[in-house]
């Protein structure tokens, strides 16, 4: 996937003497070459983090998520509140869920000449379950959210009767065998454009403003013990990728045929899923990656170079 860039600035001087600025402040560098500008700039961040212990990604401050502490870091080091720096992630992950390519972007009034020194102080102060892989500067018209193409969640299953202590905070375990060949094949169904509303969860399932979204694919691969769902789409409702493999995991158990799946676009059924198969547990998530155009993936002119933490490009 092709990384965005966006653009950044003020005085830079870590706080040192703020109690939320103090972790790791010794191994912190001030981000050179900042320069006052009239115009906001845009950056974009690409970011992974071990979901076990935060509430999800939205924003709240007890108990912590992923969107408040990376909020907090960005504004140690800028000096500008989380209104200003208007912080949006592509994907609203749930409490227990991972990412790996997790992409938001945030606004400053000024532009940072070395993305570099931001980049490794921004992970100097976070904690070590999450990190910043990449920040690049990026167009005023590119959005993290509504200028995404499509997402990639995958879905891990240890399927072995013992679970392995190395998965297990990042897969389910099924102690039954799950049958792969009727899996794929209810798999192929979810392919295309159809109705979500019975995949997401009733509390939310009655305000949702669009619950018609795109399938590309769905690929059921296995690793040894491990069962993969790839599932990649336009988007996705609230909890759909887990009642999607809840319902994956329910067929492989033999406890349903795959051509039910096809049942669940009915507007009817809406409410019928919760019957059939409860949402998968959150850990064997992960947000993979978000993709977007070549033009919204062009880079503003006269921007610094994008920073991966030690190799610039």
């Amino acid at each position: 996937m092709a990384l965005a860039p966006v653009g950044f600035a003020t005085p830079f001087r870590l706080p040192v003497s703020s109690p939320n600025c103090t972790k790791h402040a010794e191994d912190v560098k001030e981000p050179e070459n900042l320069s006052l500008e009239s115009s906001p700039y845009k950056w974009r961040m690409v970011i992974a983090y071990d979901g076990t212990k935060f509430a999800g990604w939205q924003y709240q401050e007890s108990p912590p998520t992923i969107q408040c502490l990376v909020e907090k870091a960005l504004t140690c080091i800028t000096k500008l509140d989380r209104k200003q720096l208007c912080l949006v992630g592509s994907s609203r992950t749930d409490a227990g869920v991972h990412a790996w390519g997790q992409v938001a972007h945030f606004v400053t009034p000024f532009l940072n000449g070395s993305l570099e020194s931001l980049h490794a102080a921004v992970n100097g102060l976070l904690p070590s379950q999450i990190r910043v892989r990449e920040i690049s500067p990026a167009r005023p018209e590119f959005h993290a959210r509504f200028s995404a193409t499509s997402k990639i969640y995958h879905y891990k299953i240890y399927n072995n009767p013992i679970m392995d202590p190395f998965q297990n905070r990042y897969a389910y375990r099924s102690a039954y065998k799950l049958n792969l060949n009727v899996m794929r094949e209810a798999a192929s169904y979810f392919v295309g454009r159809h109705d979500f509303t019975s995949f997401a969860n009733a509390s939310h399932s009655d305000r949702l403003p669009d619950p018609t979204k795109e399938i590309f694919r769905v690929d059921v691969n296995e690793m040894d013990h491990v069962l993969q769902i790839e599932i990649e789409g336009t988007g996705f409702l609230y909890r759909q990728v887990r009642n999607m493999a809840a319902l994956l995991i329910q067929i492989g158990c033999e406890a349903q045929p795959p051509h039910m799946v096809p049942r669940f676009w009915l507007p009817a059924t809406s409410r019928e899923l919760a019957k059939v198969a409860t949402s998968a547990p959150p850990h064997g998530l992960c947000l993979m990656s978000v993709n977007y155009s070549e033009e919204a993936l062009k880079p503003p002119t006269g921007c610094p170079a994008v920073s991966l933490g030690g190799i610039t490009l």
